[in-house]
């Protein structure tokens, strides 16, 4: 029953958080400045990592389901169906697991030890709405950054994907993209971008919140990179089913 409890404190409390961080998110004045920043230390920080793990995700998938294709006689639909399982599904989800790990632990880190020692307190003294400078300026950059990494991502786990069919199957850059786009629709990548943006909101909202409300002293920052990894990796997965099951609506109406 304590376990039960403190889930159902904890959404309330997430949900809390959330609802002020929209509240506050369309309050004057606005922190462009630290936005920007924000923007720039999310984004630039994690594309080397993204980028790595797209290629190394672009080459692994295509060795694995080559063969099997190949028992079936089907090599021919190799790039079609890697490029729209990547586009749609894998490269937004992996992307959105590796900056869970990469930016939910940072922001949960970095807010954790600004609240133990008392920085956030110090703010609120000196007259500044340390939760728009800290908390809307993350929520806000991640949620504006992921769907750039997760292009970036799709794009360099496809280039993966073709230099194993180019290297395996001799196929050319022109006639692999081109069997890609002939079958790529709208449809496909419209969902991704989209769920893209609310694994973001949640990667970063976890961060925050969990960086924010951070207790116990400096052991209480470890705990808090800790958990938001672990909450922010579990939302990811939660909001894809939502999103796949909304999409699959649209797509039977």
């Amino acid at each position: 029953m304590n376990g039960l409890r403190t889930y159902f404190l904890e959404t309330g409390q997430l949900s809390l958080f959330a609802f002020r961080y929209f509240k506050e998110v369309f309050k004057m004045p606005f922190e462009t400045k630290e936005l920007l920043r924000q923007c720039f230390l999310i984004g630039n920080k994690s594309l080397f990592l993204v980028i790595v793990t797209g290629f190394i995700m672009g080459l692994v998938l295509t060795l694995q389901t080559r063969p099997t294709m190949m028992d079936f006689g089907a090599e021919a639909y190799m790039p079609s169906m890697v490029g729209i399982a990547i586009i749609r599904e894998i490269g937004p989800v992996i992307t959105a697991l590796i900056c869970a790990g990469k930016i939910g632990s940072s922001i949960g880190a970095e807010l954790g030890s600004m609240k133990v020692t008392e920085q956030i307190d110090a703010m609120e003294v000196s007259g500044t709405n340390p939760f728009k400078y800290l908390v809307v300026t993350r929520i806000s950059a991640a949620t504006l950054m992921l769907p750039v990494l997760v292009i970036f991502a799709d794009a360099i786990a496809l280039l993966g994907s073709f230099l194993v069919e180019n290297v395996k199957g001799h196929v050319s850059f022109q006639l692999y993209f081109g069997v890609l786009f002939e079958h790529l629709e709208f449809s496909d990548l419209n969902p991704s971008v989209i769920k893209s943006f609310f694994f973001g909101f949640v990667i970063g909202l976890v961060g925050c919140y969990k960086g924010y409300n951070s207790k116990k002293g400096t052991s209480g920052v470890g705990l808090a990179a800790n958990s938001a990894v672990v909450m922010a990796s579990m939302l990811v997965f939660i909001v894809d089913f939502i999103a796949v099951l909304i999409s699959d609506i649209f797509y039977n109406l």
